[in-house]
């Protein structure tokens, strides 16, 4: 065993150091690079990377994957109950301009949102509309499944006719809607869009809900469960990370042209300010990013509500301004107008805090 010196200490192993390999000067100091085993280097912790190229593999695999048989619609669209996405062309049938995803049966909805039972919201029979149906005035609307088999409409007609084929059904049909077992199922409560989903409302209309009692209809839960439980599954926090990664995966244009293209751009210019009005440039720094500070607050302000008549809804389209719905993306909002508020404060504190220094660095520059 040879023991040599190092940068970091004793080397103790069979290899022999540098100054052994290539031999000592004659005053005994070894030469450039001492202390460096320079003979057998190789890979000597196999296990790990073999582990490491299975993770690399691992990943081209799954991404692979998530290439070909992925579709970035699931993020912001809703499926209906045959697994298609709402709004694709490749569904069947085709579901192109149908974005809004509807839960036909409110007793499943009210059912899962029981902790006592077995049923889940995901397991509700749902299906994609253009837009969230509402109960008629004086009378009984059906949203009808996708018109199939006996039913001899097409889809634009079953879309023009308001998904409602109710007076086609025959003696049979009928009787298994009045039991809420499709294909026709009543319009009972009105809904509104919130993020490509309808949001029941729990005030069912009274004239509907009479025609249907009249019908022989069963009866309909009519419960505030019904509005809370689809609230809470747009508003979970797994629906809420995947808007926010459909949202990003949407702005990709304006992120390299904000992120990258403009950023280069405008720091040309900066550096040509630089070069021909060196003395002002510190105060126009300064000046600057204190109106940038500012405007990003105030339109932070504005999204969130506390400013102008523009706030950000989660309700897609028009709605009932009595009907407020709130949204974690709304407190999102709140926190970072909070958050840029706190910022903005601290700019200007500094700036005023600096002011006599940027003075004497003019004054310098000059």
């Amino acid at each position: 065993m040879v023991l040599g010196g190092g940068p970091l200490g004793a080397i103790i192993g069979r290899y022999p150091s540098s100054s052994a390999a290539a031999g000592d000067d004659e005053q005994g100091d070894p030469g450039p690079g001492g202390g460096v085993i320079r003979h057998d280097r190789k890979c000597r912790d196999w296990p790990f990377l073999v582990l490491f190229a299975a993770f690399w593999v691992a990943m081209i695999v799954n991404s692979s994957f998530g290439f070909n048989q992925g579709n970035p619609l699931r993020l912001t669209y809703g499926l209906d109950y045959k697994g298609n996405i709402c709004g694709s062309r490749h569904a069947d049938p085709d579901l192109y301009q149908l974005d809004v995803r509807y839960w036909v049966n409110p007793n499943q909805v009210y059912q899962s949102g029981l902790k006592t039972s077995h049923i889940e919201l995901p397991d509700a029979k749902t299906i994609c509309l253009m837009e969230c149906p509402l109960p008629a005035e004086d009378g009984l609307n059906f949203v009808c499944d996708y018109p199939e088999g006996d039913i001899r409409l097409s889809v634009d007609d079953w879309i023009d006719r308001d998904y409602d084929y109710f007076e086609y059904l025959t003696p049979d049909m009928r009787n298994s809607s009045l039991q809420l077992q499709g294909p026709c199922y009543p319009v009972i409560f009105p809904s509104v869009n919130v993020y490509w989903s309808c949001q029941f409302i729990a005030r069912a209309s009274n004239a509907s809900l009479k025609h249907w009692k009249d019908m022989g209809g069963v009866t309909i839960d009519e419960n505030m469960l019904i509005d809370r439980t689809i609230h809470d599954a747009i508003n979970s926090k797994s629906a809420v990370m995947k808007r926010y990664v459909a949202d990003i995966g949407k702005s990709w244009p304006v992120l390299i042209l904000c992120g990258g293209l403009l950023p280069l751009f405008l720091s040309m210019i900066w550096l040509l300010m630089i070069r021909f009005f060196v003395a002002g440039m510190s105060w126009i720094t300064v000046v600057v990013f204190n109106a940038l500070v500012v405007s990003v607050t105030m339109f932070f302000y504005i999204k969130a509500g506390w400013i102008g008549h523009d706030p950000l809804t989660v309700v897609i389209g028009e709605s009932d301004p009595y009907v407020s719905i709130g949204g974690r993306e709304i407190n999102h909002l709140h926190a970072a107008s909070v958050l840029m508020t706190v910022i903005m404060i601290l700019a200007f504190l500094t700036s005023i805090a600096i002011a006599r220094r940027i003075m004497k660095a003019t004054s310098v520059l000059k």
